[in-house]
Order: C-alpha cells, then sequence, then structure tokens
C-alpha cells in the first residue's frame, strides 16, 4: 500500500535543517570579496560548477530523499531522468545559484530547493549562507524571511519603482511605458546574481520589479515563485500565464517577478 506522503507544512522543519547542513558543506569554499578555494571546471557549454556544487547536490539528494521518498528527482547538477514526468511529487534543487558569485567572494548566492505536487511548488526554501537570510514557505501558509512573515511592497506604480534584472529589459519596459505616458523615474538596483535572491527579495519588499532574461530553468526559480506567491506577488511570463513546472524541457522565457499592483502594469509597458 502506497503511503500517505506528509503534509508540506510537516516537511518545512526538516527542508530547514538540511538547508543548514548543505549550507556547512559549501560555506568553508567561499571567501566573502576573494576566489573561491574549491575547485571549478566547466560544464557543456561553458558554464562554471565547483566542488561545492557537486558536494551540496549529492548531499540534498540522499537527505531529501531520505525525507520524501517518493518524489523524483530535478537538479542542476545531476543529469536528468525522464522518470520525473511521470510523478506526482518532485524535488527541484539548485544546490548552488549564483555559482559566479560564489566563485569570486560575492554574497549572494543561494541553495535553493521546491517541493511540486502536481506541477505546483507547495514546499520552497532559498537559503543565502554568506548573509545568513533564509526565505521559506509552505502553499498557502504566507512566506517567511528567518521566521518572520514577510510581504511584497505595495508599489502601484512604475514611477519610483525599485527595479533590478537584465538592461535590456529594463529598456524596454521604460520605453513601453512612454508610449502610454510620461517616461518614469525608477530606481535601478544592482543585478542580483543569484536568481532564486533576486525573486525572494521581491518577495520581501526590497525589490519592487525583478525581471528575467529567457532560459531560466525550474531549479532557478520554482522555490522563490511560492515564496512570492505567498507573499503577494507573482512570476509570470510576458502573457500573464504563471511559471509551468516539471515539463519535458524545464526552461522558460522571459519571466517578470512583482506585487500583484504592479503585475499587469508591467506586463502592458512590456507589450510588443
Amino acid at each position: 500500500m502506497t503511503q500517505t506522503p506528509p503534509s508540506p507544512a510537516a516537511l518545512r522543519p526538516v527542508l530547514h535543517e538540511v538547508m543548514q547542513e548543505a549550507a556547512a558543506l559549501a560555506l568553508p569554499f567561499f571567501r566573502e570579496g576573494g576566489e573561491t578555494s574549491a575547485r571549478v571546471w566547466s560544464k557543456a557549454g561553458g558554464s562554471p560548477v565547483t566542488e561545492a556544487d557537486v558536494a551540496v547536490d549529492t548531499f540534498l539528494k540522499i537527505r531529501l530523499s531520505q525525507v520524501e521518498p517518493q518524489a523524483a528527482w530535478l537538479s542542476e547538477e545531476t543529469s536528468d531522468d525522464p522518470v520525473r514526468l511521470g510523478h506526482d511529487l518532485v524535488w527541484i534543487v539548485d544546490p548552488i545559484d549564483g555559482t559566479r558569485a560564489f566563485l569570486s567572494g560575492h554574497p549572494d548566492w543561494s541553495i535553493a530547493v521546491a517541493l511540486l505536487r502536481g506541477g505546483e511548488p507547495v514546499l520552497g526554501a532559498v537559503f543565502a549562507p554568506a548573509t545568513g537570510h533564509f526565505y521559506e514557505a509552505v502553499v498557502g501558509e504566507g512566506a517567511r524571511l528567518n521566521g518572520a512573515a514577510i510581504a511584497v511592497s505595495a508599489q502601484n506604480q512604475l514611477e519610483g519603482a525599485r527595479i533590478t534584472g537584465p538592461k535590456p529589459m529594463q529598456d524596454r519596459l521604460l520605453t513601453g511605458a512612454a508610449r502610454r505616458g510620461p517616461r518614469p523615474s525608477v530606481a535601478v538596483i544592482e543585478r542580483v546574481p543569484s536568481l532564486a535572491l533576486r525573486l525572494a527579495r521581491v518577495a520581501e519588499g526590497r525589490i519592487d520589479l525583478g525581471l528575467v532574461s529567457r532560459d531560466s530553468r525550474d531549479w532557478d526559480i520554482a522555490a522563490a515563485d511560492l515564496i512570492l506567491r505567498e507573499a503577494g506577488g507573482a512570476v509570470c511570463g510576458l502573457d500573464g500565464e504563471p511559471a509551468l513546472y516539471n515539463r519535458s524541457e524545464p526552461r522558460h522565457g522571459e519571466l517578470i517577478a512583482a506585487p500583484l499592483a504592479l503585475r499587469d502594469i508591467v506586463l502592458t509597458a512590456l507589450e510588443k
């Protein structure tokens, strides 16, 4: 008889503990303001990977498979197994999101983990070990940063908005807005190297709008997507549709991350 899986809420404290343990594997290799001590090599396509990525990925696969044995697995550092497509539960993992930041000593890298049920994230956590910021959410129960409830900003117009993301998308946004009225004056925030952290900071209200270029993957955004939803925001494509997960190709087009009050204004400005 198939065992009933534990609820996402029951798994939350366990995931918190597991991610703290994973961070302890990565932190010894991190040198703030300097180059990592980890061995580094290039994956197919040229993106870097370190021994810390592999160590964290291996650890999380073992531990999370113990936490929820019925869940399939999708991770940046593990060969994809299409068996996940037939599973209701799937762990989505980025062992180190923002590897280039980790390599260069920039603190904005993170560990991101989501549990999907029926293709939707129901449990998510994004942990930035270098700064100690731990974001987490359970579906229907709100979002937290280091245990305290968080919410998106009250920003409901582009004028004065704090935005971050690729400059070409920023330029298109402002040009599109200027076709419908005065060109808005915005505060451009330095791009956050970890995409998961970029979205999490929208969830906590430090950033009003996060822009995401095409080709992000499920592991970059699934955990932070849930955190942002639970904080009163949304991650969606330029058609306004929410991001979809656990497809055969776990790749996304251009996305925006914003409070619900700002979403449609941004989508209208980005219309072609």
